[in-house]
């Protein structure tokens, strides 16, 4: 006789699973986050992807043929070009120059890109907005960043400054207009003109690059090209002997990868977070699998009574759980597209211009719903080993604890092992931090053993975390004993299970890590880039001698009079020998660097810098061996000169300068008293005040006895760097390490579901001795608010000490940071979270009759 399917093993659990459905959800929702998530970095590769090719502009789309001179250097003149519109096919061609120029009639230095364009026609890159487009010589047009940046209209002069040998010839054009450039990449102040008016202005011999449209290509706004004939190529290759000639498609092609490329870097970064949040997924489906089984104790134990060995009941559980990653990986996939399909139009309404993806990433999406079911069977395996081990006597028993399952010792050993790696990596390189000045120290197998000492890390706190659950657990819950009935049944509950606590614990202390140690490291390396920002442009501009050796002693005052500046500033550098080696002293006031930033010590302080007594910056403190406190000898004009160390600094001294004293010392030492740097600030923010600056400074600087570039004014504004870059990356890492709090929430709801569904009994029971709803309600959801104080708590513990490492390897002279608002922000939210992750759990549980503690338990 045939045996029904549902009496085999594997029956008996797809009946079990299809009996109880909501199982599906609990065990599986975590997958399908991690599927969602997946295939949702698929699908937004594909719509960039596709916004990139759609929207960069470059070579313009009627340019059929472009020609270069190749590595033969062809010539590209003015006979080539017109040899090239002679051919037949052509029907129009425009020659390129890429080339820049510096601008006269200021003292503060200005530069403008040129490019030649015909400006009008298919083959044109800019579109006039204001006045006209250059037709005769002497006419310039410029687009829109050089008429704001350099204060530009139409009918205003220019000089533009051009290298004669070694001479500078100046010449003088008129801007007429201003226009903007189709191109995408076009940000740099720029001047355009005609090929032939560009090449004579600049007095170029060639163009080094001629832009060919064909009689095969239609007008701009028609439909692309027809592919050019290779007959029609190989005239224009005897045209230009020597040169390279390619499609326009190709040219086009080859500037959209590019585009793409920069993109790809930021979904780079977007992977290796995702594998974190996978990894928390797992973590997660592997607790909730075992909480699952537990739950079915007496139904795998009938199983082993009737037969079942524990071979074949784990290959069945793995087989659940194998269909559980399956179907939560297509639903998950299938939800990404749908979001997918319906981001452009979304993105449309809010004025984001988004394409859709070309085409359906089928590879992708078959790889996510297969590697989701693989992520399940991993999970899966060491809850169904421990499970399918049961024993037959427990079919006799109502209830099985969750903790009885497992030995720990194992466990514990793995753990304390792991513990003991992580703490050998992270000695080993605190012990090899590099000191500054260190050009040799290799940060990236730094970097790496810090990772890895931290994985392991992360591991012993999994192994080792129920045993960390209840010293935790009793230092935070004094107040909640105190708080009444709910609260210490709630610290009771937590504590019952330390097991199940740790398990979701840890999820959430991985986001913990995670964002506390991100955040801890991006506010270190900020402060750091503001303090390298403050030492390398302390002030907008500078102003310093050309031959002589000091400036006008009035230069400051006359600075300070003008109403486009502020915050000028007047100080000496000296020449100075230590141990030595030639060294630069200052007398600048280092509380003049700029407004809002600090200069950090490594020791002392700069309040302590008086008479005798010197600041030194760490290369030269490391060198000479000094900190605050000791003496070091310089020797000024063959003279010795013993100081005081006040402070040593964590980083260089502001404007390069070692040591720095006060101006009484200065003088003392024999030191000229006419500045030798003036610096000063703008007085407006913006591109107009930066501009009146420029006036200022030029107006300052004309007259007899500054004129002539007797003196050079320097504008530190492209000294000025990655700040935007660096809080920019710093939301994109929180925003994607945000799926992984995600994941964690989500395990927390899935585990006070399926505890009030285990614990029915229990809440029945309490209802029965007088415990209100309501006190049941709030009881759970303070239960769920533990699992996120007890992550928050080890999460933390476990990322500061990581980011300190992390700090000091990236960068020894940045100040360690911590930004206790933040973490503390940080902290709250988890708490607030998953406590609401068991709001719903919390009410069902509210909702549990008394007459259930009389009733028989499943």
């Amino acid at each position: 006789m045939r045996t029904p399917w549902r009496a085999t093993v594997l029956g008996s659990q797809v009946a079990e699973l299809m009996r109880r459905p909501g199982r599906f959800a609990a065990t599986g929702l975590s997958l399908l986050i991690a599927a969602f998530v997946v295939f949702g970095t698929v699908m937004t590769q594909q719509i960039l992807t596709a916004t990139a090719v759609e929207k960069f502009r470059g070579t313009p789309e009627a340019v059929s043929i472009v020609v270069t001179p190749g590595d033969e250097g062809a010539d590209l003149g003015e006979s080539r070009l017109r040899e090239i519109r002679e051919t037949p096919g052509v029907v129009e061609a425009a020659g390129r120059i890429e080339d820049g120029t510096a601008l006269d009639g200021s003292a503060v230095e200005r530069y403008l890109d040129l490019s030649a364009d015909p400006g009008s026609g298919a083959l044109a890159e800019v579109r006039l907005l204001e006045g006209t487009y250059p037709s005769g010589p002497g006419r310039l047009a410029v687009n829109t960043r050089a008429a704001e940046e350099y204060d530009l209209a139409p009918g205003t002069p220019l000089t533009l400054l051009q290298p004669d040998g070694e001479a500078t010839r100046r010449v003088t054009v008129e801007v007429s207009g201003i226009v903007r450039s189709t191109a995408t990449d076009d940000a740099e102040p720029t001047g355009y003109a005609p090929g032939p008016r560009l090449r004579t202005l600049l007095g170029a011999s060639s163009y080094s690059r001629i832009d060919i449209r064909t009689d095969t290509t239609p007008s701009a706004s028609s439909t692309p090209s027809a592919p050019v004939s290779a007959e029609l190529t190989e005239r224009i290759r005897q045209a230009v002997p020597g040169a390279e000639v390619r499609s326009g498609d190709e040219v086009r092609d080859e500037e959209a990868r590019e585009a793409v490329a920069a993109a790809k870097d930021n979904l780079d970064l977007v992977t290796v977070f995702l594998a974190v949040a996978v990894g928390a997924a797992v973590l997660v489906a592997t607790s909730t699998f075992r909480i699952v089984f537990t739950r079915r104790v007496r139904q795998l134990a009938l199983l082993r009574a009737i037969g079942a060995t524990p071979r074949r009941l784990a290959a069945a559980l793995v087989v659940e759980g194998a269909v559980v990653g399956l179907l939560a990986g297509a639903t998950g996939v299938s939800a990404a597209w749908g979001c997918g399909q319906l981001v452009p139009p979304v993105a449309g309404r809010f004025g984001h211009d988004l394409s859709t993806a070309s085409q359906v990433p089928l590879t992708a999406a078959a790889l996510t719903v297969l590697g989701t079911g693989l992520l399940a069977v991993l999970s899966v395996l060491a809850p169904s080993l421990s499970a399918s081990r049961v024993s037959p006597l427990q079919a006799l028993r109502t209830a099985a604890s969750e903790e009885s399952t497992v030995s720990g010792t194992g466990r514990t050993v793995l753990g304390l092992v792991c513990a003991a790696g992580a703490a050998f990596l992270a000695w080993q390189q605190y012990g090899g931090l590099p000191q500054p000045g260190d050009t040799e120290y290799d940060r990236f197998t730094a970097l790496t053993a810090v990772v890895l000492s931290g994985g392991l890390a992360f591991l012993a706190l999994i192994a080792l975390g129920p045993h960390a659950v209840r010293p935790v657990l009793s230092a935070v819950a004094v107040p909640l004993r105190r708080s009444g009935a709910a609260g210490r049944l709630a610290v009771a509950g937590v504590g019952g299970a330390p097991r199940r606590a740790a398990s979701v614990a840890v999820v959430v202390a991985l986001g913990a890590c995670l964002v506390g140690s991100t955040l801890t490291c991006l506010a270190s390396l900020d402060a750091y880039e503001r303090y390298r920002q403050a030492v390398a442009a302390p002030a907008d501009f500078r102003l310093y001698p050309r031959d002589s050796e000091t400036l006008d002693r009035s230069l400051a005052a006359d600075l300070a009079s003008r109403p486009g500046l502020a915050d000028v500033t007047a100080f000496r550098t000296a020449e100075v020998v230590d141990g030595g080696y030639g060294a630069t002293i200052s007398d600048l006031d280092l509380g003049t660097v700029r407004s809002g930033v600090s200069l950090t010590t490594r020791t002392g302080s700069l309040d302590d810098l008086g008479p005798a007594r010197v600041v030194v910056d760490a290369d030269r403190a490391h060198r000479l061996g000094v900190r605050a406190g000791d003496r070091v000898t310089l020797t000024f004009e063959g003279r010795p000169v013993e100081l005081t160390v006040a402070a040593t600094l964590t980083g260089a001294g502001p404007w390069g300068g070692q040591f720095f004293v006060p101006a009484a010392d200065l003088t003392r030492m024999g030191a000229d008293t006419a500045p030798t740097t003036v610096t000063a600030n703008a007085a407006e923010d913006g591109a107009q005040g930066r501009t009146s600056a420029q006036r200022a400074i030029t107006g300052a600087l004309t007259g007899p006895e500054r004129g002539d570039g007797r003196v050079l004014a320097e504008d530190s504004a492209g000294q000025a760097g990655a700040s935007e870059d660096l809080r920019t990356t710093a939301t994109t890492v929180i925003m994607l390490l945000g799926l992984t709090v995600l994941v964690a929430v989500a395990g927390v709801a899935t585990t006070a579901s399926l505890t009030v569904v285990e614990r029915r009994h229990e809440f029945g029971l309490l209802r029965a001795l007088g415990l209100g709803g309501t006190a049941v309600h709030r009881m759970v959801t303070v239960e769920c608010a533990l699992y996120g104080v007890l992550g928050g708590i080890l999460g933390l513990a476990l990322g500061l000490p990581y980011s300190w490492l992390v700090v000091r390897v990236t960068q020894v002279n940045a100040p360690f940071s911590v930004p206790a608002g933040e973490l503390a922000a940080v902290f709250t939210v988890l708490v607030l979270v998953t406590a609401a992750a068991g709001m719903v759990p919390a009410l069902r549980a509210s909702r549990t009759s008394p007459t259930v503690a009389v009733a028989r338990s499943e």
